[in-house]
């Protein structure tokens, strides 16, 4: 088995105590995983864009206890503790304890932070635990010493899908693959991988723009909406079209065809949402703002011939996506057409980034 190649050899180093901070991206599907198997496993790969101003930081302090027969720790969002986070750790910390080893022998201060609304559509689990991941790999870079960078970030990656699946694609940049994919060196059930491949420079420098319909909890975790593929009706064709979407996306990113690329991407941002609204039960997370703010997106498009397109994620936000080039003109738009349909009319200026930093 490949993963028995991420539990490591007895560690030369010790440690007392210390101190790690990451910062790690949320991300943005293109072709969307929707569905797993166990272990974190998806039913179909994925690819997405890394985020750049949208992240999570985590200081992660450890020091050593006595008792080393239970996981020990402690979560603070923003500050103020959350206890009701650690249920979703714990069981972190048990799938990734074989490869951890060292997990029980601390008690850990888990302190993070987001930069957007936790639990609002954008991928808050997803940068949460890449960072979370990282800050465990840099401690046992420290016991291990023998860790090279490649490998570093592999098994974080593997180890921060344990935690939320589509937490393996935000640790690099600025296209990432999940997935077995017959046609992508490298690809992985495992963790996520850089986009291999020659990418356009119409894609370059791309934009994102997350309209905050609503910053309310989900009705419906994703951890939920996942589990209702099993015996979807649909469920088998919806993962041969992302296969099939993922391998158009191979040759769309290599030509540059911005209009393809609208096609598919908007395409995908529809079927996750059609999947939510067919399972049993059903369920919707859009809101009729967002159905305003797509119609906008097409009204406007029809008239300017503009290539700005939109996708969503599991909630109501809408990422409104556009080249670079485009920039002054979309923001006018969104200003003066979609903001009004936006909570307290808030919006995040994004843009394609580059991976989690160590500080």
């Amino acid at each position: 088995m490949i993963e028995n190649k991420f539990i490591p050899k007895p560690y030369p180093n010790t440690i007392e105590n210390g101190s790690f901070t990451w910062s790690s991206p949320s991300n943005i599907a293109l072709v969307k995983y929707w569905g797993k198997k166990e272990h974190q496993i998806p039913e179909n790969p994925s690819i997405s864009f890394t985020l750049d101003n949208c992240k999570t930081t985590t200081a992660l302090s450890f020091s050593k206890k006595e008792n080393q027969e239970e996981f020990s720790f402690e979560v603070f969002l923003d500050g103020e503790k959350k206890d009701d986070f650690k249920p979703k750790i714990k069981t972190f910390f048990k799938r990734v304890e074989a490869y951890l080893p060292f997990l029980k022998t601390y008690h850990f201060k888990i302190e993070t932070s987001n930069t957007f609304p936790h639990s609002s559509g954008i991928a808050s689990s997803a940068s949460g635990m890449s960072a979370l991941a990282l800050c465990l790999m840099s401690i046992e870079k420290e016991l291990s010493s023998d860790v090279s960078e490649v490998d570093f970030i592999q098994k974080a990656s593997f180890l921060a899908r344990l935690g939320s699946g589509s937490a393996c694609r935000s640790l690099e940049g600025d296209l990432v693959v999940w997935g077995k994919h017959t046609e992508i060196k490298g690809s992985s059930d495992l963790f996520g991988v850089k986009y291999p491949y020659e990418v356009h420079e119409n894609f370059k420098n791309y934009r994102d723009t997350i309209l905050l319909v609503d910053k309310g909890e989900k009705q419906v975790s994703s951890t939920v909406g996942h589990n209702l593929m099993h015996g979807h009706p649909f469920a088998q064709e919806r993962f041969k079209q992302a296969n099939n979407n993922l391998s158009e996306i191979i040759s769309i990113l290599k030509k540059g065809d911005l209009d393809k690329f609208i096609a598919v991407v908007e395409s995908e941002a529809l079927t996750l949402h059609a999947m939510m609204m067919t399972s049993m039960p059903y369920f919707i997370l859009m809101k009729p703002n967002t159905l305003e703010i797509i119609n906008k997106i097409w009204a406007y498009r029809k008239q300017t011939g503009s290539k700005v397109c939109f996708t969503l994620d599991a909630g109501a936000n809408v990422h409104v996506l556009f080249p670079d080039a485009e920039t002054k003109n979309v923001l006018e738009f969104i200003q003066n057409e979609l903001v009004v349909f936006c909570q307290k009319g808030q919006y995040i200026n994004d843009k394609i980034g580059f991976g989690a930093k160590q500080s």
